[in-house]
């Protein structure tokens, strides 16, 4: 799924030079630096890529938008596979502080007013994130529902033609607000936005706990957890590559169910899929999807032989 999207080497014309390096190896560098909080000086050799490689080609994937269109495939595969609910989206913010300042950064009311940075996510019923986004800490959340609802991207269904558009918005009381209510009408979306003095604090959480969860899945990558960079892009993919991680898991799981059942066999309840970590547990999940090449390797059908 990986290696389609990004950008392909173009040798010199004149030749000569040094060969470029794996981008597997980059690629697995970067998922280490997302789930570990290394410092990028800190890279173990193991990779086969040094710091200045790694940071430079994730700068270079990030300018290039290959992290969205990453997300966008991730999404299309389980859309294919009818595994997105779009009954209703959920949003949701979460803030983090932010240590060396930059864009995408304001004081933070919740934390004394340092400076810090607001993570949005919209999920879908089951809590997969379809859209993330990264702004100042001391931004309403109701500013970032409608750039959330505009970037859901066209997802392939299992019959029919590919969707952008769910049925329904749930979202606590800070995104309550009269004109976005109308707005939210205006596309033919219902909206189950809690209304201030009206609805209870203390029913919230039958329909929000989906994207708490799904927000605790996004800061399991400590990358996430503290903002130690200063360009807003950058940890805005670092993000989006955490997202396409979540949703590549599901993925995951829900192919090899299929494969199991094809099999014949019963798929217990709270079985999972096993994992063969590699040098940066990006290992192969067995029966599923391979997120990068065929099965992860690069040859056909080895590891599931």
């Amino acid at each position: 799924m990986v290696e389609p999207v990004l950008p392909s080497f173009r040798s010199r014309p004149q030749g000569g030079g040094i060969p470029p390096i794996d981008q597997r190896a980059v690629f697995t560098a970067i998922v280490y630096v997302l789930t570990s909080e290394c410092a990028w000086r800190y890279l173990p050799p193991t990779f086969g890529v040094s710091p200045a490689t790694a940071h430079r080609r994730f700068s270079v994937w990030t300018a290039s938008g290959v992290w969205r269109r990453l997300h966008r495939v991730v999404l299309d595969e389980t859309g294919a596979r009818g595994e997105l609910d779009w009954s209703s989206v959920t949003a949701d913010a979460a803030s983090v502080r932010a240590k060396k300042g930059g864009p995408l950064t304001g004081p933070n009311p919740a934390d004394r007013g340092k400076a810090g940075s607001e993570l949005h996510v919209l999920t879908d019923t089951q809590g997969l994130p379809v859209v993330v986004g990264v702004s100042a800490a001391n931004v309403n959340d109701v500013q970032a529902l409608r750039p959330l609802i505009l970037g859901i991207p066209a997802v392939r269904s299992r019959r029919g033609p590919r969707r952008r558009r769910p049925d329904k918005v749930r979202a606590d009381k800070a995104y309550h607000s009269a004109g976005y209510l109308a707005w939210l009408r205006e596309r033919h979306i219902t909206p189950r936005i809690a209304r201030p003095g009206v609805e209870s604090s203390e029913r919230l959480g039958r329909r929000c706990w989906k994207i708490e969860r799904s927000i605790s899945w996004l800061f399991g990558y400590r990358r996430l957890t503290v903002r130690y960079g200063r360009k807003g892009s950058l940890f805005l993919a670092f993000l989006g590559l955490a997202a396409v991680m979540a949703c590549y898991k599901k993925l995951v799981k829900v192919a090899t169910r299929d494969t199991v059942l094809a099999r014949g066999r019963t798929v217990r309840r709270g079985d999972s899929p096993r994992i063969n970590p590699g040098v940066s547990g990006m290992g192969d999940w067995c029966g599923g999807p391979a997120l990068w090449g065929r099965n992860g390797t690069g040859n056909r059908n080895r590891s599931n032989r």
